[in-house]
């Protein structure tokens, strides 16, 4: 029986070159899509049929969670990897000296750090079933205090932060199931995250995407740190 694998925002850019890896290695693959106009994952169906499942996922609504984890039970009983993508970017220019817009800090939080912990626990039960138990979650390096460079940006470092915390409690709870969290910087990825397709980042997703699965698959020990970029270097807290 083929491993199975859950990304969540898979419509485009990293989620889809993570979904088009784990195809490529032969994975039954759980893709979650929220953008039903993107057209990449209707093309990857034609080719690996019934090795991709479309969801219709929404990680802001616990309804859509739910029914999501209830499709992967139904369909495979297990899950070996969840691959938490999906993110959002809303404030590149907002400093302290210009206006905030809580509203939509609030909504980074509700997708960027709620979003990958209801979709966690929604299918946690389905990680302890599988063989892998990999908890995988697509940080970024503007998470790091050690590391904090930023005069901007202020709701989506935080949101980044906050996943990062998350991801250490989680660890700190599921280490006694054998489950492992990780907390991945892909790098500087040319994807829409911005609105508009960043041609101006400096790394393609099929690139970051390898690298991280080849990560995911080297299954690090559940001792060795959580923080990594797409490249299995450490990344500080």
């Amino acid at each position: 029986m083929k491993k199975t694998v859950y990304v969540t925002g898979a419509d485009r850019g990293l989620g889809l070159a993570l979904t088009k890896v784990f195809l490529e290695k032969d994975f039954q693959v759980f893709a979650g899509r929220y953008m039903n106009d993107w057209p990449e994952l209707d093309q990857l169906k034609e080719t690996y049929g019934d090795d991709l499942h479309i969801l219709s996922l929404d990680v802001t609504n616990q309804q859509s969670v739910d029914e999501a984890a209830r499709y992967i039970e139904q369909t495979a009983g297990k899950l070996d990897i969840l691959v938490n993508n999906a993110a959002i970017y809303k404030d590149r220019s907002e400093d302290i000296f210009g206006e905030f817009n809580y509203e939509d800090m609030m909504k980074l939080f509700d997708t960027n750090v709620f979003g990958p912990l209801r979709v966690s626990k929604s299918v946690v039960p389905l990680l302890l079933k599988g063989e892998s138990k990999m908890l995988a979650n697509i940080s970024s390096e503007a998470a790091s205090l050690a590391d904090s460079w930023r005069k901007k940006e202020y709701g989506y470092s935080m949101s980044k932060t906050a996943l990062n915390m998350q991801l250490t409690i989680l660890q700190n709870q599921l280490a006694e199931q054998g489950v492992k969290v990780l907390a991945f910087h892909p790098g500087y990825v040319k994807t829409y995250i911005f609105g508009e397709f960043n041609d101006e980042a400096t790394i393609d997703a099929m690139e970051s995407a390898t690298g991280i699965v080849s990560e995911i698959l080297n299954s690090p020990a559940i001792e060795e740190h959580m923080f990594i970029d797409y490249q299995g270097n450490k990344m500080n807290w």
